[in-house]
């Protein structure tokens, strides 16, 4: 390892190490706690999945069709009448649910009077039925057992232990609100179901069990369970232990649920459609519902109609009734798959050494690739590690590891630029005068190139030159003409590097670039033929004003070639340009100047219009021989963009150079002649008059341009 890289490490694990720090006082501080709950929704989600035990846990819901139906058909009114409950708990019964656990608070005795109630308690006395108890503070609020009420038999064994290592406060309470003594002496075990949101108000947690008057009052979920297994004893050691079973818990004895799906995952019933079956079948009739569906399931009782407001926000639904969070805790125990809190300390190493790896990732770069390399890879991989850990029923701390690695990047991105980046500011003020942006770019990142040599590479190279400049310029004063030209090359150079092109030179007011160099450009082709075109629509759309200040109507003509040359730094040891040279060079700088002998404006070669791809519109302008090579070129002109409509003219035009092509010059002349506003097809009917009695039997059609 050189001197460099020692040196690049040891600042990655200074910057890793304080950037974790930084992320551990977020964490603590809770800033960091919405987006991380945020996190957890997208987890949920996307990985929510029914578990094996699912289609064991039935939800019956008290919904607005059955509100509906209990006003229309039975003229009920809310509160329903306790004994409307009775046939659901006898459906159960026939069906041979094991569980029938109600999510609803009977702590007032019923307005229908005792019989009602009474009858509600002797269906519940034959069965298996969960009651909740309201444990907070309201108008019936209790801080002792009552007498009336059989002491709760659930035991927590090692839970005094946890109380003097943890702050228990949200599990230990002070207030209840009992059912009422009929109905809570009938139910076969009392559970409570105030489940508490997280800070941003969503429901992710469960506290399995509170402890009232030193009593255990489970779950909903967890009760349910205990009274199936008839085992009422759990043990605490760091996590909850129930026979067979460790159920994770968090600081507090939560349970972080693992939801199985939106609202309806677990098989769901309407209340009006359970009683009016058991009624049909005490009256020997055929029910609308199997019991078999129910035989050996849990069965959870709720509301979900809006009105009755037991509509909670989860990760995978805003509107999720209640009673499936207590549903889901069940899911959760019988499943044996509840989420566990990541370890602290692994998640703190794991975290230290992410930030030290992005960290010496991003310095060690000598690329921008390397740089944003480091932000694509590294930020979202602790998102990525808290969807794999999902999957293995662990909460991964997403935000305090992001956190983490992304201090740990803006921090080596701020070193590196106090450091490495000196040298590349000091490249920046030394060439910018003299080469293209792009080529600056790479010599900051390579300073090596800044050597004499070059290499050959296929260009497309770029003349242009103003028609009539020499007479234009005698008429302005040195400043008007100064003004013109920078308001002019600016225009058509930004046109050429905005399309990636590099700017060789000034010549006056010819312009030279080029594409496909520095960097590659597999289209450099398509580049240079799109800077034609937009170089000649802007020079158009400032042609007037240009007159205004010129007093002559400007034109530029242009020849673009494409072909191998040597292309790099040329000229001494302490002056040179990166520029080309060659002969591809030297037939684009020739097509610039043979526009002038038919009239035309762009002059493009064979050679470019071939990697175009069909891009463009075209006319063929002919094939010539220019000063300087002896073989000819077939060289177009640039007409437009394709899907743009071609003039009339230009097929006519096509018509006649195809009958000139075979020598067919007096009908060729004809076609020529129709077009008296064409200036190629001017020169073309020049040609074909002086030669249509005797083209001769050499005669191939070529035209020789003894001019430059």
């Amino acid at each position: 390892m050189d001197i460099n890289t020692r040196t690049q490490l040891r600042s990655a694990l200074f910057i890793g190490f304080i950037a974790v720090l930084l992320a551990q006082i977020l964490h603590s501080t809770k800033l960091l706690d919405q987006w991380e709950y945020t996190t957890w929704s997208w987890r949920e989600k996307l990985l929510a999945q029914p578990s094996a035990h699912t289609p064991d846990i039935k939800i019956v819901l008290l919904d607005q069709a059955s509100l509906d139906w209990g006003a229309s058909v039975n003229g009920l009114s809310w509160p329903w009448p306790r004994e409307v409950y009775a046939p659901i708990v006898r459906f159960m019964q026939r069906a041979g649910a094991k569980i029938i656990a109600f999510d609803v608070l009977y702590t007032e005795a019923s307005v229908y009077g005792v019989e009602d109630d009474q009858v509600f308690a002797n269906a519940m006395a034959d069965n298996k039925v969960v009651l909740p108890i309201f444990l907070g503070k309201q108008a019936r609020q209790r801080t002792n057992w009552p007498a009336t009420v059989a002491p709760g038999s659930v035991k927590v064994q090692g839970l005094e232990q946890w109380q003097e290592q943890a702050d228990l406060s949200a599990v230990n309470k002070i207030h209840a609100t009992f059912p009422i003594d009929r109905l809570a002496s009938a139910a076969s075990l009392l559970s409570h179901a105030d489940e508490l949101p997280d800070a941003d108000g969503v429901f992710r947690r469960a506290s399995l069990f509170r402890v009232f008057d030193g009593q255990i009052i489970p779950s909903m979920g967890l009760a349910a369970l205990l009274l199936d297994k008839q085992d009422w004893t759990l043990n605490y050691d760091g996590s909850l232990h129930y026979q067979d079973k460790v159920i994770p818990t968090d600081e507090q004895g939560q349970l972080i649920l693992k939801f199985r799906g939106d609202s309806g995952t677990h098989q769901t019933f309407s209340a009006a459609a359970i009683i009016q079956s058991e009624l049909h079948l005490q009256a020997g009739e055929k029910s609308a519902i199997d019991p078999a569906l129910f035989k050996d399931k849990y069965v959870f009782f709720g509301f979900s109609a809006p009105g009755l407001k037991d509509l909670r926000p989860t990760p995978v639904s805003g509107d999720y009734p209640g009673v499936e969070v207590h549903a889901t805790v069940l899911d959760n125990l019988l499943a044996g798959d509840a989420v566990r809190v990541f370890p602290r300390w692994p998640a703190f190493c794991i975290a230290l050494a992410l930030a030290i790896l992005a960290s010496f990732m991003l310095i060690h770069s000598k690329r921008m690739l390397g740089l944003v390399l480091a932000f694509v890879v590294f930020t979202p991989l602790s998102l990525a590690i808290g969807f794999a850990a999902y999957w293995q029923n662990y909460d991964w701390p997403v935000l305090f590891v992001e956190a983490a690695v992304v201090l740990a990047l803006v921090n080596s991105v701020i070193l590196k630029y106090f450091t490495e980046g000196k040298e590349r500011r000091a490249i920046q003020g030394m060439f910018q005068h003299y080469l293209s942006s792009e080529y600056i770019e790479l010599l900051k990142k390579n300073p090596k190139l800044l050597s004499l040599g070059g290499e050959t590479r296929e260009l497309s190279i770029f003349f242009s030159d103003i028609q009539g400049f020499t007479t234009i310029s005698e008429k302005l004063t040195p400043e008007q003409l100064v003004q013109f030209l920078n308001s002019y090359l600016t225009d058509m150079t930004d046109i050429i590097t905005d399309e990636g092109g590099t700017l060789d030179k000034y010549e006056g007011d010819a312009i030279i670039a080029f594409t496909n160099a520095p960097l590659p450009q597999e289209d450099h082709a398509l580049r240079m033929c799109r800077s034609v075109l937009k170089c000649q629509r802007r020079l158009a759309q400032r042609r007037e004003e240009f007159f205004q200040q010129t007093g002559a109507w400007i034109y530029n003509r242009i020849g673009i070639h494409s072909g191998a040359v040597v292309v790099g730094n040329f000229g001494s040891k302490t002056r040179f340009n990166y520029t080309m040279l060659g002969d591809a060079a030297n037939l684009a700088a020739r097509l610039e100047g043979a526009n002038k002998f038919f009239g035309t404006y762009t002059m493009i070669s064979e050679a470019t219009k071939q990697q175009t791809d069909d891009a463009f519109l075209w006319r063929e302008t002919g094939t010539i021989r220019v000063v300087g090579r002896n073989t000819p070129v077939t060289v177009y002109e640039l007409l437009g963009f394709k899907g743009e409509e071609l003039p009339p003219a230009i097929q006519t035009f096509n018509q006649g150079l195809a009958l000139y092509k075979r020598a067919q010059l007096a009908e060729a002349a004809a076609v020529f002649a129709s077009l008296p506003d064409d200036p190629v097809a001017k020169v073309y009917l020049q040609r074909c008059l002086a030669d249509k009695d005797q083209p001769g039997s050499d005669w191939d059609g070529v035209w020789v341009l003894n001019e430059k």
